[in-house]
């Protein structure tokens, strides 16, 4: 199961010294690929991504509260595919994600019933159905896709019951720590562990440990407002994605091949993150021009590397780069990077 790794956490300093060595491989095809020619499809993948990464430059900041973003800017690619987001496809009637008849924990069905492309992030909240679900891996739901099943995880360890089987979305996303859990293909305890380490850090506790639980209590959703009203307004001009500090230690960086579909995901992304810095002390004293040149430092470092290739449970392609302890992924469709990120 393991498909998927990206960069989880950049202690600043050798890290990117020893990434930069470490990821010098060869693109390897995965011999599990469903459709198409895996050698010239999943090479041609890989071209595209370090390509994309190679045009990545790292451009203006903002900071608040301990919390230091860069907004990252790239080469424009073809058209864009026309996209929407899950909250989007949800209010449109399009996406429907529901149990299936056999529930299980790590599968769920869902439904491109519209005629755009729905993109479902690695990190998705999805509540409902037995217990509420997070999304394994990035997908691309094809228009009109008839029913498959999506690879989740459990994120609320003590429910197994209810008579309703859709599932509904409140704009909740992964903290990063649990996100980097889960790319980990980690076992199902790991994840439960890490969501109630967040609750702790939270003081949000839930009688089934329910992840959803942190995003829903009164102080936390100040914090986040507080932090949107500086970094989550909106993005920067043309910004095709953020990388985003807590002090002087790398929390995610998330990339969009279109600076639309980045600004639209950009809200949930960065309230996600704020749960790195709320009720901690975190220094807000850092130095821009180190952070800044270890950031491209790192960028550079992964348009040199190589990694797994595999078919989306939609359409495109999953890569799947890892060296060391550090993570990442990307989802390319149709030539164009549709998502990658760095844990």
């Amino acid at each position: 199961m393991n498909r998927r790794s990206f960069v989880r956490t950049l202690g600043v300093g050798a890290g990117v010294a020893v990434a930069t060595r470490a990821w010098a491989d060869r693109i390897r095809i995965l011999p599990d690929v469903r459709a198409g020619d895996p050698a010239s499809g999943g090479e041609q993948v890989g071209a595209e991504l370090q390509r994309f990464l190679d045009g990545v430059r790292v451009r203006e900041r903002r900071a608040h509260g301990g919390l230091t973003v860069f907004w990252l800017h790239a080469a424009r690619g073809p058209l864009p595919l026309a996209i929407h987001t899950l909250e989007e496809a949800r209010a449109h009637g399009e996406i429907v994600v529901t149990e299936r008849d056999q529930a299980t924990v790590p599968g769920l069905g869902i439904d491109n019933r519209g005629r755009v492309h729905v993109l479902l992030l690695a990190g998705e909240i999805l509540l409902g159905g037995k217990q509420n679900r997070i999304v394994v891996d990035d997908v691309l739901v094809p228009p009109l896709s008839g029913p498959l099943t999506l690879p989740v995880y459990c994120v609320e360890q003590g429910r197994w019951a209810g008579d309703a089987k859709p599932f509904t979305t409140r704009g909740s996303f992964a903290a990063p720590g649990l996100r980097a859990r889960m790319l980990e293909r980690s076992d199902q305890r790991e994840v439960w562990a890490e969501v109630d380490r967040y609750a702790r850090r939270a003081a949000a506790p839930s009688p089934t440990g329910s992840y959803q639980a942190i995003h829903d209590k009164a102080e936390v959703q100040v914090y986040q407002k507080d932090v949107e009203g500086v970094l989550g307004r909106s993005t920067a001009p043309g910004a095709q994605g953020a990388a985003v500090f807590a002090a002087d230690a790398l929390v995610e960086l998330d990339l969009f091949q279109d600076p639309s579909l980045f600004a639209r995901e950009w809200p949930k992304l960065l309230r996600a993150q704020t749960l790195e810095t709320y009720g901690r002390s975190v220094d807000d004293k850092t130095d821009e021009r180190r952070l800044r040149a270890h950031l491209e430092d790192l960028v550079r470092a992964a348009a040199r590397t190589a990694g797994s290739v595999k078919r989306g449970i939609g359409a495109g392609w999953l890569v799947e780069l890892r060296a060391s302890r550090f993570r990442g992924s990307a989802l390319v469709a149709e030539g164009q990077v549709v998502h990658a990120a760095i844990l």
